[in-house]
Protein backbone atom coordinates (compact mmCIF):
# COMPACT_ATOMS: atom_id res chain seq x y z
CA UNK A 1 0.00 0.00 0.00
CA UNK A 2 1.06 3.23 -1.23
CA UNK A 3 1.86 5.47 1.85
CA UNK A 4 -0.20 8.22 0.82
CA UNK A 5 -3.00 5.97 1.24
CA UNK A 6 -2.08 4.76 4.87
CA UNK A 7 -4.83 7.25 6.82
CA UNK A 8 -2.54 6.98 10.32
CA UNK A 9 0.84 7.25 8.77
CA UNK A 10 -0.42 10.57 6.86
CA UNK A 11 -2.40 11.97 10.57
CA UNK A 12 0.92 11.45 11.74
CA UNK A 13 3.45 12.95 9.10
CA UNK A 14 1.13 15.93 8.99
CA UNK A 15 1.05 16.89 12.10
CA UNK A 16 4.29 16.52 12.65
CA UNK A 17 4.81 18.66 10.00
CA UNK A 18 3.23 21.73 11.46
CA UNK A 19 5.02 21.19 14.46
CA UNK A 20 8.19 20.54 13.42
CA UNK A 21 7.67 23.79 11.15
CA UNK A 22 6.95 25.66 14.77
CA UNK A 23 9.95 24.30 15.82
CA UNK A 24 12.15 25.27 13.47
CA UNK A 25 10.72 29.05 13.68
CA UNK A 26 11.50 29.50 17.47
CA UNK A 27 15.06 27.31 16.69
CA UNK A 28 15.64 30.15 14.90
CA UNK A 29 14.18 32.86 17.28
CA UNK A 30 15.39 31.76 19.92
CA UNK A 31 19.27 32.73 19.34
CA UNK A 32 18.10 36.01 17.86
CA UNK A 33 16.13 36.53 21.25
CA UNK A 34 19.06 35.43 23.28
CA UNK A 35 21.36 37.70 21.49
CA UNK A 36 19.27 40.64 21.54
CA UNK A 37 19.26 40.05 25.51
CA UNK A 38 22.69 39.82 26.25
CA UNK A 39 24.92 39.71 23.24
CA UNK A 40 26.57 37.04 24.30
CA UNK A 41 27.97 34.25 22.04
CA UNK A 42 28.71 32.34 25.27
CA UNK A 43 24.55 32.59 26.42
CA UNK A 44 23.52 31.17 22.80
CA UNK A 45 25.25 28.41 22.76
CA UNK A 46 24.27 27.84 26.26
CA UNK A 47 20.47 27.98 25.58
CA UNK A 48 21.09 25.86 22.90
CA UNK A 49 22.89 22.98 25.06
CA UNK A 50 20.15 22.99 27.23
CA UNK A 51 17.55 21.95 24.84
CA UNK A 52 19.00 18.60 24.37
CA UNK A 53 20.71 18.27 28.00
CA UNK A 54 17.63 16.21 28.90
CA UNK A 55 18.95 13.77 26.61
CA UNK A 56 21.64 12.74 28.79
CA UNK A 57 19.93 12.24 32.02
CA UNK A 58 16.55 11.31 30.95
CA UNK A 59 16.97 9.03 27.72
CA UNK A 60 17.21 5.52 29.54
CA UNK A 61 14.62 5.95 32.21
CA UNK A 62 11.99 7.41 29.09
CA UNK A 63 13.34 4.63 26.77
CA UNK A 64 11.68 1.96 29.59
CA UNK A 65 8.76 3.83 30.46
CA UNK A 66 7.78 4.20 26.55
CA UNK A 67 8.05 0.78 26.05
CA UNK A 68 5.87 0.39 28.87
CA UNK A 69 2.82 2.71 28.60
CA UNK A 70 0.50 4.34 26.08
CA UNK A 71 2.84 5.96 23.15
CA UNK A 72 0.28 7.73 21.65
CA UNK A 73 -1.49 9.01 24.56
CA UNK A 74 1.97 10.27 25.75
CA UNK A 75 2.68 12.26 22.52
CA UNK A 76 -0.42 14.01 23.30
CA UNK A 77 0.39 14.49 26.42
CA UNK A 78 3.86 15.87 26.06
CA UNK A 79 2.37 18.23 22.49
CA UNK A 80 -0.13 19.75 25.46
CA UNK A 81 2.67 20.75 27.86
CA UNK A 82 4.84 21.85 24.70
CA UNK A 83 1.83 24.41 23.77
CA UNK A 84 1.27 25.51 27.44
CA UNK A 85 5.73 26.58 28.13
CA UNK A 86 5.40 28.21 24.84
CA UNK A 87 2.39 30.17 26.04
CA UNK A 88 4.42 31.05 29.59
CA UNK A 89 7.21 32.37 26.87
CA UNK A 90 4.46 34.68 25.57
CA UNK A 91 2.90 35.69 28.74
CA UNK A 92 6.14 37.29 30.31
CA UNK A 93 7.52 38.61 27.17
CA UNK A 94 4.23 40.60 27.01
CA UNK A 95 4.92 41.96 30.57
CA UNK A 96 7.86 42.99 29.66
CA UNK A 97 9.87 40.96 31.83
CA UNK A 98 11.71 38.06 30.04
CA UNK A 99 14.92 37.25 31.18
CA UNK A 100 17.79 35.12 29.81
CA UNK A 101 17.12 32.73 32.80
CA UNK A 102 13.66 32.48 31.77
CA UNK A 103 14.07 31.35 28.26
CA UNK A 104 16.94 28.81 30.00
CA UNK A 105 13.91 27.34 31.62
CA UNK A 106 11.48 26.86 29.09
CA UNK A 107 14.18 25.62 27.14
CA UNK A 108 14.84 22.71 29.58
CA UNK A 109 11.40 21.74 29.64
CA UNK A 110 11.26 21.80 26.19
CA UNK A 111 13.91 19.57 25.86
CA UNK A 112 12.15 17.52 28.66
CA UNK A 113 8.89 16.89 26.40
CA UNK A 114 10.50 16.65 23.67
CA UNK A 115 12.72 13.36 25.02
CA UNK A 116 9.49 11.43 25.95
CA UNK A 117 7.92 12.56 22.34
CA UNK A 118 10.83 11.46 20.14
CA UNK A 119 11.29 8.13 21.61
CA UNK A 120 7.37 7.54 21.33
CA UNK A 121 7.17 8.83 17.83
CA UNK A 122 10.65 6.56 16.78
CA UNK A 123 9.42 3.41 18.35
CA UNK A 124 5.64 3.85 17.20
CA UNK A 125 6.61 3.88 13.30
CA UNK A 126 6.96 -0.03 12.71
CA UNK A 127 3.63 -0.49 13.88
CA UNK A 128 2.03 2.71 12.00
CA UNK A 129 3.77 1.43 8.35
CA UNK A 130 5.02 -2.37 7.57
CA UNK A 131 9.04 -2.83 7.32
CA UNK A 132 8.95 -2.43 3.55
CA UNK A 133 7.87 1.02 4.15
CA UNK A 134 10.12 2.13 6.56
CA UNK A 135 13.09 3.40 4.14
CA UNK A 136 10.31 5.36 2.07
CA UNK A 137 8.44 7.12 5.44
CA UNK A 138 11.65 7.89 6.81
CA UNK A 139 12.38 9.48 3.47
CA UNK A 140 9.25 11.41 3.59
CA UNK A 141 9.93 12.56 7.51
CA UNK A 142 13.32 13.48 6.50
CA UNK A 143 12.23 15.53 3.40
CA UNK A 144 9.57 17.15 5.67
CA UNK A 145 12.25 18.31 7.80
CA UNK A 146 14.14 19.54 5.24
CA UNK A 147 11.26 21.58 3.63
CA UNK A 148 10.83 22.96 7.37
CA UNK A 149 14.27 23.88 7.49
CA UNK A 150 14.03 25.52 3.69
CA UNK A 151 10.57 27.85 5.01
CA UNK A 152 11.31 27.31 9.02
CA UNK A 153 14.15 29.72 9.67
CA UNK A 154 13.45 32.29 6.45
CA UNK A 155 10.02 32.79 8.25
CA UNK A 156 11.26 33.16 11.92
CA UNK A 157 13.41 35.46 11.27
CA UNK A 158 10.95 37.46 9.03
CA UNK A 159 8.52 37.19 12.34
CA UNK A 160 10.92 37.58 14.66
CA UNK A 161 11.59 41.09 12.54
CA UNK A 162 7.63 41.36 12.47
CA UNK A 163 7.79 41.09 16.22
CA UNK A 164 9.76 38.98 19.05
CA UNK A 165 6.68 37.43 20.30
CA UNK A 166 4.86 36.29 16.84
CA UNK A 167 7.49 33.10 16.65
CA UNK A 168 6.39 31.44 19.69
CA UNK A 169 3.04 31.92 19.12
CA UNK A 170 2.97 29.87 15.71
CA UNK A 171 5.04 27.35 17.32
CA UNK A 172 2.30 27.35 20.32
CA UNK A 173 -0.27 26.81 17.35
CA UNK A 174 1.43 24.00 15.38
CA UNK A 175 1.41 21.98 19.24
CA UNK A 176 -2.29 22.33 19.22
CA UNK A 177 -2.35 20.67 15.43
CA UNK A 178 -0.20 17.87 15.97
CA UNK A 179 -2.20 16.86 19.51
CA UNK A 180 -5.58 17.13 16.97
CA UNK A 181 -3.79 14.76 14.51
CA UNK A 182 -2.78 12.36 16.83
CA UNK A 183 -6.06 12.23 18.48
CA UNK A 184 -7.96 10.84 15.00
CA UNK A 185 -4.77 8.23 14.37
CA UNK A 186 -6.69 4.76 15.04
CA UNK A 187 -3.90 2.06 15.20
CA UNK A 188 -1.93 1.34 18.58
CA UNK A 189 1.25 2.53 18.46
CA UNK A 190 2.84 -0.64 20.54
CA UNK A 191 2.61 -4.19 20.07
CA UNK A 192 0.15 -6.52 22.81
CA UNK A 193 1.99 -7.08 25.87
CA UNK A 194 1.41 -9.46 28.37
CA UNK A 195 0.15 -9.07 31.60
CA UNK A 196 2.79 -9.80 34.51
CA UNK A 197 5.78 -8.96 32.16
CA UNK A 198 6.92 -5.93 33.67
CA UNK A 199 10.03 -5.92 35.71
CA UNK A 200 12.00 -3.58 37.23
CA UNK A 201 12.70 -0.52 35.81
CA UNK A 202 16.62 -0.89 36.06
CA UNK A 203 16.58 -4.40 34.65
CA UNK A 204 14.58 -3.31 31.65
CA UNK A 205 16.88 -0.46 30.72
CA UNK A 206 19.91 -2.72 31.33
CA UNK A 207 18.12 -4.94 28.90
CA UNK A 208 18.22 -2.27 26.41
CA UNK A 209 21.83 -1.59 26.76
CA UNK A 210 22.89 -5.00 26.70
CA UNK A 211 21.13 -5.64 23.23
CA UNK A 212 22.92 -2.61 21.40
CA UNK A 213 25.87 -2.66 22.82
CA UNK A 214 26.00 -6.83 21.23
CA UNK A 215 25.62 -5.00 18.57
CA UNK A 216 29.29 -3.50 17.29
CA UNK A 217 28.19 -2.11 14.29
CA UNK A 218 25.21 -0.16 15.81
CA UNK A 219 27.12 0.73 18.55
CA UNK A 220 29.57 2.40 16.48
CA UNK A 221 26.45 4.17 14.10
CA UNK A 222 25.50 5.37 17.68
CA UNK A 223 28.73 6.94 18.61
CA UNK A 224 29.49 8.26 14.97
CA UNK A 225 25.80 10.14 15.19
CA UNK A 226 26.89 11.78 18.22
CA UNK A 227 30.02 12.98 17.29
CA UNK A 228 28.45 14.49 13.68
CA UNK A 229 25.70 16.08 16.34
CA UNK A 230 28.49 17.59 17.87
CA UNK A 231 29.74 19.06 15.52
CA UNK A 232 26.23 20.31 14.07
CA UNK A 233 25.07 22.12 17.22
CA UNK A 234 28.55 24.14 17.04
CA UNK A 235 27.25 25.31 13.53
CA UNK A 236 24.42 27.75 15.04
CA UNK A 237 26.54 30.06 17.16
CA UNK A 238 28.92 29.90 14.19
CA UNK A 239 26.21 31.01 11.84
CA UNK A 240 25.32 33.51 14.20
CA UNK A 241 28.20 35.28 14.86
CA UNK A 242 29.66 34.98 11.42
CA UNK A 243 26.29 36.83 10.15
CA UNK A 244 26.64 39.75 12.81
CA UNK A 245 30.29 40.25 11.99
CA UNK A 246 29.35 40.37 8.31
CA UNK A 247 26.99 43.01 9.43
CA UNK A 248 23.63 40.72 8.31
CA UNK A 249 20.54 41.18 9.23
CA UNK A 250 18.28 38.94 11.88
CA UNK A 251 16.52 37.82 8.51
CA UNK A 252 20.32 37.10 6.49
CA UNK A 253 20.91 34.49 9.53
CA UNK A 254 17.39 32.49 8.47
CA UNK A 255 18.00 32.87 4.89
CA UNK A 256 21.01 31.25 5.19
CA UNK A 257 19.34 28.06 7.14
CA UNK A 258 17.10 28.39 4.60
CA UNK A 259 19.53 28.04 1.60
CA UNK A 260 20.52 24.74 3.43
CA UNK A 261 17.54 23.91 3.52
CA UNK A 262 17.55 23.39 0.10
CA UNK A 263 20.06 20.99 0.30
CA UNK A 264 18.49 18.98 3.09
CA UNK A 265 15.39 18.64 0.79
CA UNK A 266 17.40 17.13 -2.15
CA UNK A 267 19.30 14.79 0.51
CA UNK A 268 15.94 13.61 1.44
CA UNK A 269 14.76 12.81 -2.02
CA UNK A 270 17.79 10.43 -2.38
CA UNK A 271 17.54 9.00 0.88
CA UNK A 272 15.57 6.02 0.06
CA UNK A 273 16.80 5.44 -3.15
CA UNK A 274 20.28 5.38 -1.98
CA UNK A 275 19.41 3.35 0.99
CA UNK A 276 18.12 0.57 -1.58
CA UNK A 277 20.41 0.51 -4.08
CA UNK A 278 23.63 0.68 -2.06
CA UNK A 279 25.43 -1.04 0.88
CA UNK A 280 25.44 0.32 4.36
CA UNK A 281 29.09 0.57 4.90
CA UNK A 282 30.49 3.21 2.08
CA UNK A 283 27.22 5.21 1.59
CA UNK A 284 28.56 5.95 5.59
CA UNK A 285 31.72 6.62 4.51
CA UNK A 286 31.37 8.59 1.59
CA UNK A 287 28.73 10.38 3.64
CA UNK A 288 31.24 11.27 6.86
CA UNK A 289 34.13 12.33 4.06
CA UNK A 290 31.90 14.62 2.78
CA UNK A 291 30.86 16.48 5.27
CA UNK A 292 34.59 16.70 7.03
CA UNK A 293 35.67 18.34 3.45
CA UNK A 294 32.79 20.86 3.75
CA UNK A 295 32.99 22.46 6.97
CA UNK A 296 36.06 23.84 6.95
CA UNK A 297 35.02 26.35 4.09
CA UNK A 298 33.09 28.47 6.39
CA UNK A 299 36.40 29.85 7.53
CA UNK A 300 36.74 31.13 4.08
CA UNK A 301 33.07 32.30 3.14
CA UNK A 302 33.21 35.68 2.69
CA UNK A 303 29.30 36.19 2.86
CA UNK A 304 26.06 35.47 3.74
CA UNK A 305 25.23 33.83 0.12
CA UNK A 306 28.49 31.85 0.36
CA UNK A 307 27.93 30.92 3.81
CA UNK A 308 24.19 29.54 2.77
CA UNK A 309 25.38 27.58 -0.47
CA UNK A 310 28.01 25.57 2.05
CA UNK A 311 25.19 24.83 4.43
CA UNK A 312 23.18 23.44 1.56
CA UNK A 313 25.95 21.33 0.71
CA UNK A 314 26.17 20.02 4.23
CA UNK A 315 22.25 19.50 4.69
CA UNK A 316 22.88 17.17 1.46
CA UNK A 317 24.14 14.52 3.51
CA UNK A 318 22.72 14.83 6.75
CA UNK A 319 19.07 13.09 5.58
CA UNK A 320 20.46 10.54 3.57
CA UNK A 321 22.44 9.65 6.79
CA UNK A 322 19.17 9.82 8.65
CA UNK A 323 17.63 7.75 6.30
CA UNK A 324 20.17 4.69 5.68
CA UNK A 325 20.86 4.58 9.47
CA UNK A 326 17.56 4.61 10.59
CA UNK A 327 16.16 2.40 8.49
CA UNK A 328 19.04 -0.34 9.11
CA UNK A 329 18.88 -0.01 12.96
CA UNK A 330 14.80 0.40 13.12
CA UNK A 331 14.10 -3.17 11.49
CA UNK A 332 16.36 -4.88 13.43
CA UNK A 333 15.19 -3.93 16.85
CA UNK A 334 12.44 -5.87 18.44
CA UNK A 335 9.19 -4.31 19.05
CA UNK A 336 9.41 -4.92 22.46
CA UNK A 337 12.51 -2.82 23.01
CA UNK A 338 12.02 -0.19 20.59
CA UNK A 339 11.83 2.66 23.56
CA UNK A 340 14.75 1.07 25.68
CA UNK A 341 17.42 0.88 22.48
CA UNK A 342 16.15 3.72 21.14
CA UNK A 343 16.61 5.36 24.26
CA UNK A 344 20.70 4.27 24.15
CA UNK A 345 20.75 4.79 20.71
CA UNK A 346 20.01 8.67 21.01
CA UNK A 347 21.49 9.14 24.29
CA UNK A 348 24.52 9.15 22.56
CA UNK A 349 23.76 10.22 19.12
CA UNK A 350 21.94 13.56 21.29
CA UNK A 351 24.18 13.68 24.46
CA UNK A 352 26.91 15.03 22.64
CA UNK A 353 24.77 18.11 21.48
CA UNK A 354 25.02 19.99 24.71
CA UNK A 355 28.60 19.51 24.65
CA UNK A 356 28.64 21.52 21.37
CA UNK A 357 26.45 23.78 21.69
CA UNK A 358 28.35 25.02 24.65
CA UNK A 359 31.30 24.61 24.09
CA UNK A 360 31.15 26.48 20.59
CA UNK A 361 29.93 29.47 21.99
CA UNK A 362 33.00 29.34 24.84
CA UNK A 363 35.39 28.61 21.93
CA UNK A 364 34.29 32.00 19.89
CA UNK A 365 33.84 33.97 23.20
CA UNK A 366 37.52 33.37 23.73
CA UNK A 367 39.19 32.45 20.91
CA UNK A 368 37.01 34.00 17.97
CA UNK A 369 34.81 32.41 15.47
CA UNK A 370 37.12 31.17 13.23
CA UNK A 371 39.53 28.85 15.62
CA UNK A 372 36.06 27.47 16.77
CA UNK A 373 35.49 26.46 13.18
CA UNK A 374 38.92 24.76 12.72
CA UNK A 375 38.63 22.72 16.21
CA UNK A 376 35.22 21.31 14.16
CA UNK A 377 36.68 20.76 11.17
CA UNK A 378 39.29 19.14 13.06
CA UNK A 379 36.43 16.69 15.07
CA UNK A 380 34.86 16.00 11.92
CA UNK A 381 38.23 15.01 10.24
CA UNK A 382 38.57 12.09 12.86
CA UNK A 383 35.07 11.24 12.47
CA UNK A 384 35.74 10.03 8.95
CA UNK A 385 38.88 8.72 9.57
CA UNK A 386 37.40 6.68 12.74
CA UNK A 387 34.73 5.18 10.04
CA UNK A 388 37.01 4.74 7.43
CA UNK A 389 39.25 2.10 9.57
CA UNK A 390 35.89 0.31 10.99
CA UNK A 391 35.43 -3.04 9.98
CA UNK A 392 31.54 -3.52 10.98
CA UNK A 393 30.94 -0.52 9.27
CA UNK A 394 33.28 -1.32 5.77
CA UNK A 395 31.59 -4.87 5.70
CA UNK A 396 27.98 -4.07 6.32
CA UNK A 397 25.56 -4.69 3.37
CA UNK A 398 21.96 -4.29 3.51
CA UNK A 399 19.25 -5.50 5.99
Amino acid sequence: MALWRNRDFMLLWSGQAFSSLGTTVTQTAYPLLVWDLSHSAALVGLVGGLGTLPYIFLSLIVGALIDRWDRKRLMIVCDTGRAINLASVLVVMWLGRLTVAQICANTLIEGTFYVFFNLAEVSCLPQVVSKEQIPLATSQNEATTGTTVLVGPALGGALYTLSQSVPFLADAISYVISVITLSFIRVPFQGKRQEGQQRKLLAEIREGLAWLWHQPLIRFIAFLTGGCNFIGAGLLPVLLVLVKQQHGSSLAYGTILTIGGVGAIIGSLLGAPIQKRYRFGPVIICLIWFEALCFPLYAIAPNPLLLGVISACLFVAGPIYNVVQFSYRISLIPDELQGRVNSVFRLLAFGFQPFGFALTGLLIQWFQVIPAILFLSACALLLAILTSVNKHVIHAGRT
